[in-house]
């Protein structure tokens, strides 16, 4: 539904960012880790996000990276983790460190995350183990087409499937282009393939 918000970063408070795009003010849950990695207060951002909906609650949780997102999805599937618990953990411990933690099977480190007990963490070895460099490695390969595809999106396109079109363009472009060649043509085969063209 969504993929991220851009706009003017309002206030950060705790766990609590407040971002203005379009004459709308976002209240988002971000963890402490990515709370540092955000632009200051009165600048603009970008912020990745999740929304969180049950029949009495509605909430969005926000990600400085789709890598860091990526992880918070990873981590609700983990037995007793809930959307709370995922950005206290993701918030206490960084991204690489959850993931050598995790390889290593590093019980201590993971118990030293504020609010994680030994019994959650021996689950999120079991259940993530190898599974968060994946997601990790998975989303760093789409990356080539990140820019282009945040510019296709500001367009108005859907994200994913600007990341498809550039991909099906990129296999139809001819040998030997400069990046520069080769960027313009990108976005331009991509826009005709998503206007159906």
């Amino acid at each position: 539904m969504f993929n991220s918000i851009r706009g003017i970063i309002t206030e950060k408070t705790g766990d609590s960012l407040h971002i203005e795009t379009g004459g709308v003010e976002w209240d988002i849950a971000v963890p402490a880790t990515d709370m540092d990695r955000l632009p200051p207060e009165g600048e603009e951002g970008r912020v990745f996000v999740w929304l969180y909906h049950r029949e009495d609650q509605m909430k969005l949780y926000g990600f400085a990276s789709d890598v860091q997102r990526a992880t918070f999805l990873e981590l609700l599937r983990v037995e007793g983790i809930g959307p709370k618990g995922a950005l206290k953990i993701l918030g206490g411990i960084g991204q690489e460190e959850l993931e050598r933690a995790l390889e290593a099977e590093d019980l201590g480190r993971l118990e030293a995350v504020p609010g994680l007990g030994k019994k959650t963490a021996q689950k999120m070895i079991l259940a993530l183990r190898g599974k968060l460099t994946r997601v990790s490695a998975a989303t760093q390969k789409a990356a080539p087409y990140g820019e282009l595809a945040e510019a296709l999106a500001g367009m108005g396109y859907d994200r994913r499937a600007a990341a498809d079109a550039l991909a099906k363009a990129e296999a139809a472009l001819p040998r030997g282009l400069s990046e520069a060649e080769k960027e313009k043509a990108l976005f331009k085969q991509a826009i005709m393939y998503l206007s159906g063209l």
